[in-house]
């Protein structure tokens, strides 16, 4: 399966860099696996092929001689009593017969011990090999394999039974055993030899097993790396991302899934931009279409506030009312139409360079808030700095605003400055920001208070200020002071 990311330049150096390997990544672990399987396999193999060969070598020599020298025993002619001198002819006679190499036999007949060797015994055949050769009722004889100083040998009893020896009752023993003591170091090695040649082969195996190892991980690996890609760019907001499936196995599935997935999220999203493109625009229109006829209310209601002296007392009061709520509805009004042009990115920003104190200074006039018991000023003169004196205008005074209707005084406004930003700080004497509500309190209509319904604010004060700030390429924060009250911080670069 392959992405569909259209218009790839703006993703590429991104991707990119998500898809650089990592030392235990997928593909690493995905290799280790493949090869750790294999050496298994191969260890596996080896050994139960080295098992049945060794086991194979060792009853094939084990029986020859064994069977071979049953038959020499069995046909091998010595008198009893026992004469020395034909018995050591006889077990050299067996010796030469060995297979499937020589033997070294011995004889033992009560405290006789003879040999076809210069030694009459030997250390090699075991107290249990003799005691199981003079059992009652044994007459096949007995073997086993000893290993004597890192040797290993097969050693074989055989009695000598009546009816092969002299003229007396056929099947009882003679008291003679025959032993004969064979070297397999032969076979050792030639088992040695294939455990060398399994090692040395190990090697290679693995070598070539890591060739469909990375076959194998880079076909796994690429779909999941489309997956991933796709999944990026759907991230970084192009939900027109598709991956082109191939095939019927689990990833194709998946695949499939993530483009389906990807097809409803897309309608959702376009069915919820639509609805909030319609929002917006009904509102637009709507303060617009306010726009008219609260200017004929503001003036007919400024004119029943000057005559409002004159009338009866709750003629009066009523007239009051009426004029305060339409000043209401008409701030109301302009700030939705500020905002729309905020979502409809239409706002524009017209910068000059400005005496920042000053500029504060005269929006703190224009609203009558001079009053050194409700307004502390600290601000340090000569600072300048490009800002659209109307929004910077709009920002401070909804903050002091803001502050006074919800905070106590006095409020203070302080004005400084850094190497690249300035730094305006609106702090009042209140009881502060709830922690509940300090994430919420630049959001549209968000009144953390259900009794500030009536409040004289819009709702859309501090949203509107930080729309403004952000126009600047500004940030701007809300917080608590530890003496209490709160404290609002613009950051915009100079």
């Amino acid at each position: 399966m392959k992405a569909h990311v259209p218009g790839g330049d703006a993703t590429d150096r991104p991707l990119r860099r998500l898809g650089r390997p990592q030392l235990f990544g997928l593909r690493t672990r995905l290799v280790l696996a493949f090869l750790l399987v294999a050496a298994v396999g191969c260890g596996t193999t080896a050994a139960l092929t080295y098992r049945a060969a060794r086991t194979a070598i060792l009853e094939q020599t084990q029986n020859t001689a064994v069977t071979t020298f049953r038959q020499q025993v069995e046909t091998m002619s010595v008198s009893l009593p026992v004469n020395p001198d034909g018995l050591r002819n006889e077990l050299q006679r067996i010796a030469r017969q060995g297979k499937p190499r020589a033997w070294r036999v011995y004889a033992e007949y009560g405290s006789l011990r003879m040999s076809s060797a210069e030694r009459p015994e030997s250390s090699v055949i075991t107290p249990e090999l003799r005691r199981r050769a003079t059992a009652v009722g044994t007459s096949h004889g007995s073997f086993q394999r000893v290993v004597k100083n890192g040797v290993p040998y097969l050693t074989i009893a055989v009695p000598a039974v009546f009816g092969t020896v002299g003229r007396l009752p056929e099947g009882r023993p003679t008291g003679l055993v025959m032993y004969a003591v064979m070297d397999l170091g032969e076979e050792e090695a030639n088992i040695e030899a294939m455990v060398i040649a399994a090692r040395d082969g190990a090697l290679p195996a693995l070598l070539v097993a890591l060739v469909p190892a990375l076959i194998a991980a880079r076909g796994v690996l690429r779909p999941v790396r489309e997956l991933r890609r796709a999944a990026h760019s759907m991230g970084r907001g192009r939900l027109d991302t598709r991956i082109h499936a191939k095939g019927s196995d689990e990833l194709a599935d998946l695949a499939r899934t993530f483009n389906a997935s990807a097809a409803e999220l897309e309608r959702s999203v376009k069915e919820l931009r639509q609805a909030e493109a319609r929002a917006r625009r009904f509102a637009s229109d709507v303060s617009h279409e306010l726009r008219t006829p609260l200017a004929g209310m503001l003036a007919v209601t400024e004119v029943l506030d000057e005559d409002a002296a004159s009338l009866d007392p709750d003629t009066a009061r009523a007239v009051r009312l009426i004029s305060a709520e339409t000043g209401k509805l008409a701030v109301l009004v302009e700030d939705l139409m500020e905002i729309s042009r905020f979502d409809a990115r239409a706002a524009e920003l017209h910068t000059d360079e400005l005496d920042v104190a000053e500029a504060v200074r005269k929006t703190l006039q224009n609203r009558h808030w001079t009053d050194p018991e409700r307004i502390q000023v600290d601000l340090t003169d000569g600072i300048r700095a490009r800002l659209d004196p109307r929004r910077f205008d709009i920002v401070v005074a909804n903050l002091v605003g803001n502050a006074l209707r919800h905070g106590r005084p006095p409020v203070t406004v302080r004005v400084a400055a850094t190497d690249d930003w300035l730094v305006t700080e609106v702090a009042d004497r209140g009881p502060g920001i709830p922690d509940d509500v300090l994430p919420h309190v630049f959001d549209r209509f968000y009144k953390g208070d259900q009794a500030r319904t009536r409040s004289a604010g819009s709702g859309l004060g501090l949203a509107i200020t930080r729309e403004n700030v952000l126009l600047h390429g500004g940030t701007v924060t809300a917080a608590n002071r530890p003496d209490g009250g709160a404290v609002f911080t613009v950051r915009i670069p100079r």
